[in-house]
């Protein structure tokens, strides 16, 4: 036995390394998914906002606030499960919002000014996250006034320090607040500090009348002050965080169901609930299935090819034992004694090659699934598929080869059956999966994912059925030119060179699947490149609190601006009718007022693709209404003009354009409204501030332009203040488009997908290429004859090749072709069903087509043809002509 492996090794070596491969795409695709899944999973939760997240309780609760400590942890191992395992940190807080308290003082600008709204909370964990930079900590004493520590922002805000005394009126009542210390935060990025923004970057007015909105640190004992001296409930609240580095897709569905429960029970009585994390992860568990089942139609149409080319290998080594195996029938050797033959050299070799690949696929990174119950399928196929091929081949005993091209042209009843049956299944499955989808109820349809593969046979049996016929007639007008070769190449390529036909089958399928792969991937990237085109139309976006209005001549000397535009953007501003007293409402919209021929100048220095519409480019002020570009939903309300809010006063406007999305404004925006800048009426005294710029650069020092946005942000505070402000409010913040379109690729389920389309194309153009190379050696030994037989007749070497090129090219490019035209198909077959919408959400999918994918697709496929060409050409050359003759003789 172990003789036989030796002589038979390549065989056995190429039908093991195909369970290898078959065995490590099987084990390796889930985990790299879940591995992603896992991480994209983990990102969008830690991206969340902290009211989304994480999983809160409010209630409004009588004296004494320090009450509520004590149940912070009974109220977390009250959760369903499976949320008390993953609860990490938590806070309990007793708070009154700013909007219920305002704050007076004896000095300045405490003592008149702008309106100062005041928030007070005491939270657990506070303390320990501050440094005190001036006085102490606030410990309230029965009968004194609440103490109160505030932020170095908050102290210089409002000129406040230690010693200074407020008093916070909620209504008809006031209570006394002494201020005893001043804090910085250790890491103001700290969870602790998400119910305390205004605590750390207090807002200052902006526009008269605008007031001071801040908040400050007490004790318990300090809110129980507060709350009975002004009048005002204070709220207690429990907040539950959970790590997202214990989240995985494995639980999912748990976390999901238990976050529901949670907002319908009773966990902390007469509690108002709030969290929307189980919204965010059902979005993310419906874009997860659909990537699954994408990548489950990929992986289907792979391990198709390798199923394939595991029986085409099969195949092969079955017909290179030829000699052999008739011998041994001859002899009287049954049907089982062969079979046990061939299935003892199997045994070794073919299991421990599968068992060697689902080992190095569960090396990958990724979380651990369990054993895929395809490896052992996998290890049983390739260790019965040669003994099942030869039994199945050598039911009669025969010395004499049949023809088997006629066979091939004369197919049974039962395979024109078989053959029916699977166009009527690819038919069936296709409008099944327009109407059903991907999704279903019970997981993944294994039917419903194979519908890509099936098409592709599909297409796969009529190209063999009806190639012959244009080659016969290729043939006929072959047989009046000069020389041979050319009708002899088709002749044989027409009547099948039967043997190929499978590695073709194969090639059809790994070719649609690579192909598939591309389009839907540039299908989804041109979807990405739009939504980041509407998100940052230039290179950059620039974005603020407010900006000094001439901030735009500083921010344009920074080296690498090249072009700035200012831009004003801000939902849910109201739309009137009309001026005065009489005006309808006509809802809300995102208002975008944009320097339009500036805006115009960066996107064309940014060299993006973007059309701004010559009515806001040429606008100019005038009298009348300024032309303006809307949205389908709010051009249905308004008519042909209305008023829209901007900064506080209104402006006139016409209809001017209608379109479903301006760069800018953002993707997935239904309502928004479009103003030209330069048309707009200016007041001297109130004009409109940009909180943003749109920016053309090149290699920008990043440091330099925020620090020079920051100026520009605090000189303008200064001016509304009527006093020197050191700190401002937002810090400037550079957003670049490439660094938005990157952050695409990596939310969500979008690594997953990146990956199935990857893996799909790049497996499927690999197989492609293996495939041809099947087709090449399939019927080597008969070509060998052929040209053996020629050459004694005259033929020369370049006859020779030449008649190889005529014989496999047309098959293999027809194959091909057929592949990359069914690869291109499916995405616009299957349409929506695909659910690429969920990977580049508020922009349509567009099927696009990029031809650098299909062609490089063909080129490999092209270049493998060439190569097989060119390794049997040096065989049959090192070959001696009578040797060749002898073993087709004993070897067909």
């Amino acid at each position: 036995m172990t003789g036989r492996i030796r002589v038979y090794a390549g065989q056995v070596a190429l039908l093991a390394l195909l369970g290898l491969v078959a065995a490590m795409l099987v084990t390796a695709a889930p985990r790299l998914a879940d591995g992603y899944a896992d991480r994209g999973l983990r990102a969008d939760v830690a991206h969340l906002p902290h009211l989304v997240r994480d999983i809160s309780f409010g209630v409004a609760r009588p004296a004494p606030a320090a009450a509520g400590q004590a149940e912070l942890d009974r109220y977390a191992a009250a959760l369903p499960q499976p949320l008390p395992d993953l609860v990490d940190r938590r806070w309990y807080a007793s708070s009154i919002d700013p909007e219920h308290l305002l704050a007076y003082g004896d000095a300045p600008p405490m003592d008149g000014g702008a309106r100062k709204l005041f928030g007070v909370r005491a939270q657990t964990g506070v303390e320990e996250a501050v440094e005190v930079t001036a006085g102490r900590w606030p410990r309230t004493q029965a009968g004194g006034p609440a103490e109160l520590a505030v932020s170095v922002e908050v102290a210089e805000t409002l000129s406040l320090r230690p010693g200074t005394d407020l008093r916070f009126g909620g209504g008809n009542r006031q209570a006394r607040v002494r201020v005893v210390g001043v804090f910085t935060p250790r890491d103001a990025a700290d969870p602790v500090w998400d119910d305390l923004r205004q605590a750390l970057s207090p807002t200052v007015p902006l526009l008269d009348g605008d007031p001071y909105v801040v908040a400050g640190v007490t004790d318990w004992a300090g809110m129980d002050v507060v709350s009975a001296g002004a009048g005002v409930p204070a709220v207690s609240g429990w907040r539950y965080r959970l790590d997202e580095r214990r989240l995985d897709t494995g639980v999912l569905d748990a976390v999901t169901a238990a976050v529901a429960e949670t907002r319908r029970s009773e966990t902390v009585p007469g509690a108002l609930v709030q969290t929307s994390l189980d919204t965010a992860l059902v979005r993310f568990a419906d874009a997860l299935r659909s990537v699954r089942a994408l990548l489950a139609v990929v992986q289907t149409g792979l391990l198709a090819s390798l199923l394939g080319l595991i029986v085409l290998a099969a195949r092969l080594a079955v017909r290179r034992r030829r000699a052999e195996l008739t011998l041994l029938r001859a002899r009287g050797a049954s049907l089982a004694t062969i079979g046990r033959r061939l299935l003892a050299e199997a045994v070794p070799v073919q299991p421990l090659a599968v068992l060697l690949g689902a080992l190095a696929g569960a090396a990958v990174p990724g979380r651990s699934t369990g054993v895929p119950w395809l490896v052992p399928v996998l290890a049983v196929l390739t260790t019965v598929v040669v003994p099942v091929l030869a039994v199945l081949a050598y039911r009669r005993v025969g010395v004499v080869a049949g023809r088997a091209d006629v066979v091939a042209q004369r197919p049974s009843a039962r395979r024109l059956t078989l053959e029916a049956g699977v166009l009527v299944l690819a038919g069936l499955g296709v409008v099944l999966l327009r109407r059903r989808g991907l999704d279903v109820a019970g997981g993944v349809d294994a039917y419903l994912s194979a519908v890509p593969v099936l098409v592709a046979v599909a297409a796969a049996l009529v190209a063999i059925r009806l190639l012959p016929w244009p080659l016969r007639l290729v043939g006929r007008f072959a047989t009046r030119s000069r020389g041979a070769m050319l009708f002899l190449g088709v002749a044989r390529a027409g009547r099948g060179a039967p043997v190929a036909w499978g590695p073709l089958a194969v090639l059809i399928v790994a070719v649609s699947t690579g192909v598939f792969g591309g389009v839907v991937t540039t299908t989804v990237a041109d979807a990405r490149d739009r939504a980041a085109t509407l998100s940052i139309p230039a290179d950059a976006w620039l974005t603020g609190y407010t900006f000094a209005p001439d901030a735009a001549d500083e921010i344009g000397t920074v080296p690498g601006v090249q072009a700035v535009a200012r831009v004003w953007v801000e939902s849910n501003r109201r739309l009137l009718s009309e001026s005065g007293p009489g005006a309808r409402q006509l809802g809300q919209a995102r208002v975008l007022v944009v320097d339009a021929p500036a805006f115009a100048e960066v996107v064309a220095r940014s060299g993006v693709d973007v059309d701004v519409p010559a009515a806001l480019r040429d606008a100019a002020r005038g009298d009348g209404p300024v032309p303006a570009v809307v949205s389908p939903r709010v051009a249905a309300e308004i008519g042909d003009g209305a008023v829209a809010d901007v900064q506080s006063r209104w402006y006139a406007f016409q209809v001017a354009g209608i379109a479903d999305a301006f760069p800018g404004v953002g993707p997935g925006v239904e309502r928004f409204v479009v103003l030209p800048w330069q048309a707009l009426p200016e007041y001297e005294y109130t004009p409109i501030v940009p909180n943003r710029y749109l920016l053309a650069t090149d290699g920008v020092d990043e440091a330099r332009l925020l620090a020079v946005a920051d100026e520009t942000q605090r000189r303008r505070q200064s001016d509304v203040l009527g006093r020197e402000v050191t700190r401002t409010q937002v810090p400037a913040a550079l957003q670049t488009r490439q660094a938005y379109r990157e952050g695409l690729e990596r939310t969500g389920a979008n690594e997953v997908l990146t990956l199935a389309f990857t893996v799909g194309a790049a497996g499927g153009t690999a197989l492609a290429v293996l495939a041809v190379g099947f087709a090449v050696v399939a019927d080597a030994a008969g070509r060998g004859r052929t040209l053996s037989r020629l050459r004694t007749l005259g033929l020369s070497a370049a006859g020779g090749r030449r008649l190889l090129v005529y014989e496999l090219v047309p098959l293999v490019v027809v194959a091909a072709s057929t592949g990359a035209a069914v690869g291109v198909a499916l995405p616009r077959l299957l349409g929506p069903t695909l659910g690429l919408a969920a990977f580049a959400p508020g922009v349509p999918i567009r099927d696009h087509l990029d031809p650098l994918v299909v062609g490089g697709v063909l080129v490999l496929v092209v270049l493998g043809l060439l190569a097989g060409l060119v390794v049997e050409n040096l065989v049959n050359r090192r070959m001696r002509l009578g040797e060749v003759l002898r073993l087709g003789e004993e070897n067909p």
